[in-house]
């Protein structure tokens, strides 16, 4: 091969490393991790993230041919072999709304080495060699948990946003209780404040009517002393 052969080849990967898989044909997964089976329905088209691309161009398991064969037909390839019967799935592995799977087609011996976005395809890698299979495997998942970390943790904030929220609620809602307790306390006040007043004022008023009516009482009984004294003078004595 010249020069300009490799140069173009060159070039040609890095294309595809770097944005080629932008446009291919995504393929849905199966909810669990489990090999049971695959599905059998097709996906839709999914753009790949721009994380996701800077995630690949870091992947060092794949070789040149490797890295150009997505654009090449692999994902429309397995979409065609998922919806059969014959194609098994090894492992699958879950960070986030990202996976990595391991499917192997067993009547020709061969590996797909899948890696997702919210169960849609959008790298497929097919090789015979079962070491070189789990290799890709272990990559990618590597990079599911590279490009899960955001979303995450973006997961927890809101966790944390929403538990903090609650919590606020919770605290208002007792400092309105407790309000509420405080105002009820201070209208009781208020109400026993007046009531003392009114019943001091009373009492001095009942102590003055006593005291008249002690004075009347006194005079009355002068009075009547005074009758008795008349009554009884000029009376014999024994």
């Amino acid at each position: 091969m010249d020069r300009k052969s490799k140069l173009r080849q060159i070039a040609l990967v890095a294309f595809i490393v770097m944005g080629g898989v932008q446009g291919v044909n995504a393929q849905a997964l199966p909810d669990s991790g489990s090999s049971a089976g695959v599905v059998s329905q097709p996906g839709t088209t999914t753009a790949l993230p721009a994380n996701a691309v800077a995630g690949q161009a870091q992947t060092s398991a794949l070789t040149p041919e490797e890295a150009k064969q997505s654009a090449a037909g692999n994902v429309a390839e397995l979409q065609q072999m998922i919806r059969g019967s014959d194609l098994s799935e090894l492992r699958t592995t879950y960070n986030g709304s990202y996976g990595a799977s391991l499917l192997f087609y067993g009547k020709e011996m061969t590996y797909y080495v899948a890696l997702f976005q919210q169960k849609n395809f959008w790298r497929v890698i097919k090789t015979e060699d079962a070491t070189r299979a789990d290799m890709i495997y272990k990559d990618f998942v590597r990079q599911t948990v590279q490009l899960s970390d955001v979303e995450i943790r973006r997961t927890q904030l809101e966790a944390q946003k929403a538990f903090t929220d609650r919590m606020i609620a919770l605290s208002q809602d007792r400092a309105n209780r407790l309000q509420a307790d405080l105002d009820v306390a201070h209208q009781q006040q208020t109400i026993v404040t007046n009531q003392q007043t009114q019943t001091r004022a009373e009492a001095t008023a009942l102590a003055q009517q006593k005291a008249a009516a002690q004075d009347q009482l006194r005079a009355a009984q002068r009075q009547v002393r005074e009758l008795q004294r008349q009554l009884e003078t000029g009376l014999p004595t024994h």
